[in-house]
């Protein structure tokens, strides 16, 4: 949904994009190409920083794949997760291991998909965002670009 912020006394209004959320310039290269190897290279404010921490400490079974990292890319993949993370008051607990799907924020802004888009073959599951939301490689999360009409097919 786009929230519109009115300037005082002007008359007219910008538009504010709540759900876009690109990467933020100064994104390491290895964090597209490592984590972007396999998904998409999610934009850090879909999680605090103390989920991007656990993440990042578990990558030797990372959702069933060993996504294990050397020293280096570790060190700077895990600071940019953590300094670019979103506020814990804003997207809740993210469970254990933590999922973005889990948050409160997420679960919020899907509430209204039914039940039966998650397990269509094309989405496969809720962590597979280019499934639904077009623009999602670009940080678009805008529930008006969304390609959820189509899978009704």
């Amino acid at each position: 949904m786009r929230k519109l912020l009115t300037i005082l006394g002007l008359g007219f209004a910008l538009p504010v994009l709540a759900d876009n959320l690109p990467l933020p310039s100064g994104t390491p290269a290895s964090y597209k190409s490592e984590c972007g190897s396999c998904h998409l290279p999610y934009p850090p404010a879909l999680l605090a920083a103390d989920h991007w921490r656990r993440i990042m400490s578990q990558l030797g079974d990372h959702f069933g794949s060993d996504a294990t990292l050397d020293a280096r890319q570790l060190q700077e993949i895990r600071t940019f997760l953590e300094n670019a993370a979103g506020r814990p008051e804003r997207l809740g607990s993210a469970g254990d291991p933590p999922r973005i799907s889990q948050t409160q924020r997420f679960i919020r802004k899907h509430r209204e998909v039914p039940a039966r888009f998650w397990s269509d073959p094309r989405v496969k599951s809720a962590a597979n965002c280019e499934a639904c939301h077009r623009g999602a490689a670009t940080g678009n999360f805008g529930e008006h670009d969304i390609a959820i009409r189509e899978l009704r097919r």
